[in-house]
């Protein structure tokens, strides 16, 4: 019983010297004076913060994390390819892909994807 209350004490200080060291170790010691500045993303400090931003840019982000997640829910298909049936495997996976494309083509037609107008 001794013993397990001198090794926790023992990791608590431990952990305790460890946490303070990096306390200090990380505490930076000269404030930028751009760092401190609301901007710090490109954007020049000293003009207007009501910048209009490109929708398009918006609209290529969503239809980048739409499509991303689409690529990460075709990876179980993978897994699946053993233990499934092959006729009911290739049907599912073509449908996936058909809905996939039928967006990127409904896409296209609107004009979204288009980088420069």
């Amino acid at each position: 019983m001794m013993v397990m209350t001198l090794t926790g004490f023992l990791i608590f200080m431990l952990s305790l010297v460890v946490m303070t060291l990096a306390s200090i170790l990380s505490k930076k010691t000269f404030s930028d004076r751009e760092k401190n500045s609301p901007f710090e993303c490109g954007f020049d400090p000293k003009s207007s913060s009501r910048m209009p931003f490109s929708l398009q840019f918006f609209l290529i982000a969503v239809i980048f994390l739409i499509f991303d997640v689409e690529i990460t829910l075709l990876l179980p298909f993978i897994v699946t390819m053993k233990i499934t049936n092959t006729i009911s495997y290739t049907l599912t996976f073509m449908f996936f892909l058909l809905v996939l494309l039928l967006g990127l083509y409904h896409e296209w037609n609107q004009g979204a994807l288009n980088w420069a107008n």
